[in-house]
């Protein structure tokens, strides 16, 4: 190989690295934004489990559910 296609040769391995380099730091900028999102995801999950769990400590246990009537919810305006 002469010089000139030595030259080129490590040119276009230059440009080629810093094309992955650069490629390599979107990727790792989107991993870490999907890392968040998920992280933000979990927080909610972990909150809607704790509001199911207040809401199941505020119903009932008696069973006594099934003996309401419709119409005692009405409004007195009815």
């Amino acid at each position: 190989m002469s010089d000139t296609q030595t030259s080129d040769a490590l040119h276009r391995a230059q440009e080629r690295i810093t094309e992955l380099e650069i490629k390599s730091s979107y990727v790792e900028d989107t991993l870490d934004q999907l890392n968040m999102t998920i992280y933000r995801q979990q927080q909610q999950i972990d909150a809607l489990i704790a509001e199911v769990r207040n809401l199941r400590q505020q119903v009932p246990t008696d069973g006594g559910g099934g003996g309401r009537n419709l119409r005692d919810e009405l409004p007195p305006h009815y």
